[in-house]
């Protein structure tokens, strides 16, 4: 109840949950306020199931439009599963689609809704896949979370740096996958800045 609207009926596929009174933003709360709602979150029992990326990776690339599975794609992808998965540092719940949407802000504080891909994963995971303004929020936000959850900081930037390329090849096929369902090129343009930005780190 400090986390997440209560569920209220769940059956064919749906799930009815309170509604949460309060306000939606276009951004991102402060940095400490974030940190202090993941930490809690990260603080909670497990869900008993993990979250494992390469198979979503390998599935975008299978169900995705066959002309846009180019061989910088490929690569990347064989990339990552040459090289596995990142250790844990700490095994905790995840939200796993953290941005300001999902964020409501109530009279009792802050509260996650849309809850369809969590599971247990590393907590740098997490961090790794907040959508941040842009990587000097992204650093804040690893600076609040170290201080909070008492964690070396240098360790916990190593260990986000190892899951970016994870997360952003996870976006990347989402938005491909959108694209070849909707048509919409919004998604299109997305995928492609997503690209941009894997290379860069590449």
């Amino acid at each position: 109840h400090t986390l997440a609207p209560r569920p209220q009926w769940l059956g064919e596929g749906w799930m009815a949950v309170d509604y949460l009174a309060g306000e939606v933003k276009t951004t991102l709360p402060e940095t400490h306020h974030l940190a202090e709602l993941l930490y809690h979150l990260h603080q909670q029992p497990r869900f008993g199931w993990r979250i494992t990326l390469l198979p979503l990776l390998e599935r975008y690339w299978q169900t995705c439009d066959p002309a846009r599975r180019t061989p910088r794609w490929l690569i990347w992808l064989k990339r990552l599963k040459r090289e596995r998965e990142p250790g844990v540092i700490r095994l905790a719940p995840l939200h796993m689609d953290v941005h300001a949407g999902n964020l409501v802000h109530t009279d009792s504080g802050l509260r996650l809704i849309d809850w369809e891909y969590a599971g247990d994963g590393d907590i740098a995971l997490e961090l790794a896949s907040v959508w941040t303004a842009d990587e000097a929020e992204r650093q804040r936000l690893i600076d609040a979370y170290a201080r909070v959850a008492n964690i070396e900081n240098a360790r916990l930037v190593r260990q986000v740096q190892r899951w970016r390329p994870w997360v952003l090849m996870l976006m990347a096929g989402w938005y491909e996958c959108r694209w070849q369902q909707t048509g919409e090129l919004q998604f299109i343009m997305l995928a492609n800045e997503t690209w941009c930005q894997l290379e860069t780190k590449g």
